[in-house]
């Protein structure tokens, strides 16, 4: 026991020059007695093992809202390739004072189905309140057999009671671009990108190809609402297409290796032609480097409502005790220099959003029609 309690504060102070030596054992020896004191007075048994685990999360939840330490059972079911055998909601999720913030319900999946949105609180899952519970616990207790049903309570800002919702628990298959001509004369390309991931560049280009076969097509709308993001290389792949040169992100961590710049390369898809890009509350991380980057180069107009706020890069670790930490090693810088966390990409025009169905050529689409409107103005 007191060499872990030696290897969680090691972990905790390690990097802090304004401690000692001796304040820092000091603090070792204090939480070595915090610990006794539990299991000697306090009311009920408790397994000294559970209060470990979630002090080692309690510190990496201190750092911010998207590091969380994975006990062993939990880091191999994170790894485990499921097979059909558990489903989820179709939600991407963080930490926010204690409680699980809906950073975007994915388009299609049964969470933005019930009317999950962007900025929702979850309070309580199924009967389990989520106060106190580490992010990774929240992740697996809304996990289960694909087909069964789970309760969500939430709060919503600007609601006074809280929303309840039920939902069943699917496969979540993301197709991750959609795409199809809008307005009556058939002149603007519309590419709907859900999220980054493995193969969202193929398909994009593939889409802006079949446009750019037409020659009425004089402009494109990027719709990124409710994108949670995916992976940096596929920002900085699809940013390119757009681009004939200059920054696009750089990152920067601790680690030289975690600290670069990634540059566009000549050659604009699209030759010019004018774009507009829609974002939301729901659009974090790689679409908000997207959106960013053609804003700071003037490349588009960004059009609706302040994204998300996540400009941080995640990497996986692996514990020698069979478990796992995720740990922010880095973040994400747009060309200007701004940072995104905690702030988002502002639109040049902000439009508030009415309703959640993106449904393409859908007139109760506000901010799609918005975005119509300024190429045919």
């Amino acid at each position: 026991m007191k060499k872990t309690l030696i290897l969680v504060f090691l972990f905790t102070f390690h990097h802090s020059i304004a401690f000692s030596k001796n304040e820092l054992y000091e603090k070792i020896d204090l939480f070595g007695e915090v610990l006794e004191n539990i299991k000697k007075d306090y009311v009920e048994d408790v397994d000294q093992a559970e209060i470990m685990d979630s002090a080692i999360n309690g510190v990496l939840q201190s750092l911010d809202p998207y590091s969380a330490y994975m006990s062993p059972e939990l880091f191999k079911e994170m790894q485990t390739d499921t097979k059909g055998e558990f489903g989820g909601l179709g939600i991407e999720i963080g930490m926010e004072a204690g409680v699980v913030k809906v950073i975007s319900p994915i388009d299609g999946t049964p969470a933005a189905k019930s009317g999950i949105k962007a900025g929702d609180y979850i309070v309580k899952i199924g009967k389990e309140q989520v106060q106190g519970k580490s992010l990774m616990e929240a992740v697996k207790l809304m996990r289960g057999p694909v087909g069964t049903s789970i309760n969500l309570t939430v709060r919503r800002k600007n609601v006074k009671k809280p929303i309840e919702f039920i939902i069943k628990r699917k496969i979540i298959e993301v197709q991750s671009v959609s795409s199809e001509i809008l307005s009556k004369e058939k002149n603007i390309g519309y590419i709907r990108l859900k999220s980054f991931n493995e193969n969202s560049d193929n398909q994009f280009l593939k889409s802006i190809k079949k446009f750019e076969k037409n020659s009425k097509i004089k402009g494109y709308v990027i719709d990124l609402r409710n994108n949670p993001g995916g992976l940096l290389t596929q920002a900085i792949n699809i940013t390119d297409f757009f681009l004939d040169d200059g920054e696009i992100v750089s990152t920067k961590g601790r680690k030289v290796s975690e600290t670069r710049k990634f540059f566009a390369r000549k050659g604009d898809e699209v030759k010019g032609k004018p774009i507009a890009v829609l974002i939301n509350n729901g659009s974090a991380s790689a679409a908000e480097i997207f959106a960013g980057a053609l804003k700071d180069h003037k490349r588009a107009v960004i059009l609706g409502e302040n994204s998300y706020g996540k400009g941080s890069v995640q990497s996986i670790i692996p514990l020698r005790n069979g478990g796992g930490m995720r740990l922010t090693i880095s973040k994400y810088y747009l060309p200007s220099g701004k940072s995104i966390s905690e702030i988002g990409v502002t639109p040049d025009i902000l439009v508030e959003e009415i309703g959640n169905d993106f449904k393409i050529n859908s007139e109760s689409d506000n901010q799609l029609n918005y975005a119509i409107k300024l190429f045919n103005s």
